[in-house]
């Protein structure tokens, strides 16, 4: 998990883009889905890209 890379709780992360613990947490378990904009941000505090961080994964894909 990329915010485990940079040693982040969910809360510093919540705190640098601007939302809740529990948001960052509902986002992590995929119970809510993230505006653009709020995506990006997470993207630009973990040094990553949208692909990277919100991308479908091979298992998502077979299922299609």
């Amino acid at each position: 998990m990329a915010r485990a890379e940079h040693d982040m709780t969910q809360k510093a992360l919540a705190e640098a883009v601007g939302i809740s613990r529990q948001t960052m947490n509902a986002i992590e378990q995929g119970d809510y889905n993230p505006t653009i904009k709020l995506c990006r941000a997470i993207c630009k505090v973990l040094g990553k890209s949208l692909d990277e961080l919100f991308g479908e994964d091979d298992e998502d894909e077979q299922e299609k």
